[in-house]
């Protein structure tokens, strides 16, 4: 997932980890304008449109022959007369076996850590999540991934992680030019999955 503002060398970082093996890339930029997601879509490759889903300004999936897009809640409706994929960030209360079926895959957010001030989920509420079969791999861990608790959704059966502040913390956007730090972790992140 993208960081939520955008940055001076965020097509450079974005493009070199698409090279480096990154399949999904959630375009997340909440309450920005639309022009700086196009400017930074229109810096990206071509090749790299089918390998990105985007949050909040779903025309941008059409426009750039995006690979879908996400809707933040359980609730939202999908856009009229959308087609395509379409997947969702819902928490474990609403992380339903009918939610799952109406898209390509789920985002479990709070896995472990919090956002928004909503409490991180224990360990035995995921566990039973997955002995319940709401767990699986059309379901992926967000929130608060890294190298320590790849391993733990992997064997909780998720589908796929959501790589954020832990590869985004390794490159400061002020200061920093050269991303190669950042590169690396995403290679020791890349071989843990």
């Amino acid at each position: 997932m993208t960081k939520s503002t955008f940055f001076v060398e965020e097509d450079k970082i974005i493009t070199a980890l698409f090279d480096e093996g990154l399949d999904n890339l959630h375009l997340y930029k909440p309450n920005a304008s639309p022009m700086y997601s196009e400017r930074l879509l229109t810096l990206l490759p071509d090749e790299c449109y089918e390998r990105i889903t985007v949050h909040e300004h779903f025309y941008l999936k059409e426009e750039y022959g995006l690979r879908g897009i996400n809707i933040d809640d359980a609730y939202t409706a999908m856009p009229e007369k959308y087609k395509g994929k379409i997947c969702r960030t819902v928490g474990l209360e609403d992380l339903t076996k009918d939610i799952k079926k109406k898209c390509e895959y789920v985002l479990l957010k709070n896995c472990f850590a919090s956002h928004n001030d909503e409490p991180a989920l224990d360990i035995r509420e995921l566990e039973l999540a997955a002995e319940n079969g709401i767990i699986d791999k059309r379901t992926y861990a967000m929130g608060g991934l890294n190298l320590e608790n790849i391993k733990t959704a992997k064997e909780l059966g998720f589908g796929g992680v959501v790589i954020d502040n832990d590869l985004w913390d390794r490159f400061d956007i002020h200061q920093q030019l050269d991303y190669k730090e950042l590169l690396t972790h995403f290679e020791k992140l890349r071989k843990s999955v």
